[in-house]
């Protein structure tokens, strides 16, 4: 089976995440059991029972994003009795981490252990600095990027661009105090709309910088392979296969923006009439796809059922 991948992040999560494939997939139960005994603590049960504030918890839901994708990978392997065979992946954020994973340059367990390092890490970054993040809607990256950098000036806070998801859709970063004045001016801009959201605090931005030192610390120690396929990373929006950069850029990805926009544009334009395929949980990426490149096809595994529907693409 050859698909481009397409692996969520932070966000994504919901209670009963991955439960129906632990039950009819042997292979997805057994990561599940996996991730519980390298953790030392029941993921499993969060991911399938709750309660949802557990499961939100940064240092929780990364690792339950990571491990619930890679196991809706490994039941559609078993299902249809074929391996999947990535011509390019992905992952938006905590997602590139399931990338490449499933690209094969990171094992299931070392990717585990980075995921919920870098969960925690950032939960203690944005503990230390109250902060959080705004969706803008109907700004030019030009105009959005003066305006943070006004705002950064006019309040001493950080203020800066976090997500580039897709066409008029992007996320601003940065402290509270910084956000509370960047959401009026922004409305005074011309946005139509600047929504503040819910999460724990200013991801990718300069407010995760004491996460990256200790994250940068943990990849060091981590041996990373030449992945099977090419991953497109966020930091830089292109494809990358050399471990060393793809360690440097994971680093960077914690403070810079994520060029999910750029990334999924390039893709879609390598890989041409091929499908890509969006494991569980969620579909956030296949419509950001739809609204980046209306021609590229992607393809939802979101629950058991669906995989049964895969057979259909793939016979």
């Amino acid at each position: 089976m050859n698909f481009g991948l397409l692996l969520p992040g932070q966000g994504a999560q919901a209670v009963g995440m991955g439960a129906d494939f632990a039950k009819t997939s042997p292979t997805a139960r057994n990561l599940f059991s996996q991730a519980d005994e390298v953790l030392g603590f029941s993921l499993s049960k969060l991911c399938f029972e709750g309660p949802l504030e557990e499961l939100t918890k940064t240092d929780v839901a990364q690792p339950a994003i990571y491990v619930t994708s890679l196991s809706v990978l490994a039941a559609i392997e078993e299902r249809h009795a074929q391996k999947i065979q990535p011509l390019a992946a992905a992952g938006l954020s905590l997602g590139e981490y399931t990338a490449l994973s499933a690209a094969g340059a990171l094992t299931f367990e070392d990717g585990l252990r980075l995921v919920r390092l870098r969960g925690s890490a950032m939960q203690e970054a944005a503990e230390a600095l109250p902060s959080g993040m705004t969706s803008v809607m109907g700004m030019e990256l030009e105009n959005l990027t003066e305006l943070c950098s006004r705002v950064s000036e006019e309040t001493g806070a950080i203020c800066q661009v976090a997500n580039l998801n897709s066409p008029g859709q992007i996320v601003v970063s940065g402290q509270n105090e910084a956000l509370d004045v960047f959401d009026l001016q922004a409305k005074e801009a011309g946005a139509r709309r600047a929504m503040r959201l819910n999460v724990a605090g200013a991801f990718h931005s300069e407010v995760m910088r004491p996460a990256s030192v200790k994250l940068n610390a943990a990849l060091e120690e981590t041996e990373f392979s030449v992945p099977n396929c090419p991953v497109w990373q966020n930091a830089t929006g292109l494809p990358e296969s050399d471990p060393t950069l793809l360690k440097e850029n994971l680093v960077a990805q914690l403070c810079s923006p994520v060029l999910w926009e750029n990334s999924f544009r390039d893709m879609a334009q390598t890989l041409g009439q091929q499908a890509f395929l969006e494991p569980a949980p969620g579909k956030v990426l296949a419509a950001l796809a739809r609204k980046i490149n209306r021609e590229a096809t992607v393809h939802s595994a979101d629950s058991a059922e669906a995989i049964e529907n895969l057979l259909d693409v793939v016979q």
